[in-house]
């Protein structure tokens, strides 16, 4: 049996072709965010919407899902859909884990090092025609290896930020619910530490790795920022709600931290002007996953979870 299947936004190609093929999908040719109307009159006339993070499915868009079954969400994080709301009309949501997790890893690091060695910096300089030549004291930095990396969060994409930062010469703690297993822990020789505040205090650099949504809301604020400290730098490629960004852009501007690597962004796309304005930030347009592997593989795991459902089967990355 087919299945009517939206695709709210455009993927990649070779993943497309398979949605039309084998479901006859309606494709989103254009690559624009859906207002919240066509997300409504999608959920009355598909049985399956494959939604991304850019689409807000909030109880009140979910009111008009009379004929959805199955959101097979393209991305690991699902904090844009309410998964309550979801239960309660018996509609499946599933997710694409474990295949972003290096991509999104890389990108950590890449955000630890330009903040750390003022790449950003130099590069705004050098287009806009600023440098002046090589100096003895020009855009200092500091160097990666050596340095605390405080993991808020240990997950999949946290546990391989531990693995490419202690393959750089650094230390790495993390918090979370839960203490890791031993072997986990051995991969990048990682210290537990119970409560947040100490976590902060004792890194040098401390990268995100939490789910959205109201748990983790403005999780790091003024005092977690104060806890951080002076050279102390902050990185999240996880929500843009964990952190309050009002907080933050006064802590870059007041020297509270060193400085902050953001891929995320509370109002995305919208962003914060006082945080742009802030010299030592570097700020990428939520990039994580955005490599050519990574993304076909978010795909063909989408295509696994809607492929495992049609045929009747529990779907493998099902959350609600």
């Amino acid at each position: 049996m087919k299945y009517s299947v939206l695709v709210t936004r455009k993927w990649p190609s070779i993943v497309e072709e398979r949605l039309r093929i084998e479901y006859g999908a309606t494709l989103n040719v254009d690559d624009r965010a859906m207002t919240a109307e066509e997300l409504r009159a999608g959920l009355v006339s598909f049985q399956v919407v494959c939604p991304t993070v850019s689409d807000r499915l909030t109880a009140e868009v979910l009111q008009s899902a009379r004929a959805v079954r199955l959101l097979c969400n393209y991305g690991a994080g699902v904090d844009h859909i309410d998964l309550d709301a979801c239960r309660q009309r018996g509609v499946i949501v599933t997710n694409t884990p474990d295949v972003l997790s290096e991509a999104t890893a890389e990108l950590a690091v890449l955000l630890m090092l330009m903040v750390l060695r003022r790449a950003g910096e130099g590069e705004r300089e050098l287009r806009a025609g600023r440098w002046t030549g090589w100096r003895p004291t020009h855009l200092v930095g500091r160097q990666l290896s050596g340095r605390v990396l405080g993991l808020v969060g240990f997950g999949r994409i946290a546990r391989a930020t531990a693995r490419r930062a202690a393959a750089l010469g650094m230390q790495v703690a993390y918090h979370g619910r839960r203490r890791a297993e031993p072997a986990v822990e051995r991969e990048s020789d990682a210290l537990f530490v119970p409560d947040l505040r100490a976590l902060l205090a004792r890194s040098d650099v401390v990268s995100l790795h939490v789910p959205g949504g109201l748990a983790t809301r403005h999780l790091i604020g003024w005092p977690e920022l104060e806890a951080i400290g002076p050279d102390g730098v902050l990185v999240n490629t996880a929500r843009g709600s964990v952190v309050d960004e009002a907080a933050l852009a006064a802590a870059l501007r007041g020297g509270i931290i060193a400085g902050a690597g953001l891929d995320v962004f509370e109002g995305e796309p919208a962003v914060d002007p006082a945080l742009l304005m802030a010299p030592n930030l570097v700020a990428l347009p939520h990039l994580g996953s955005a490599t050519r592997e990574t993304r076909v593989a978010m795909g063909e795991r989408a295509l696994l979870n809607l492929a495992t459902w049609a045929a009747g089967g529990d779907p493998p990355d099902r959350v609600a």
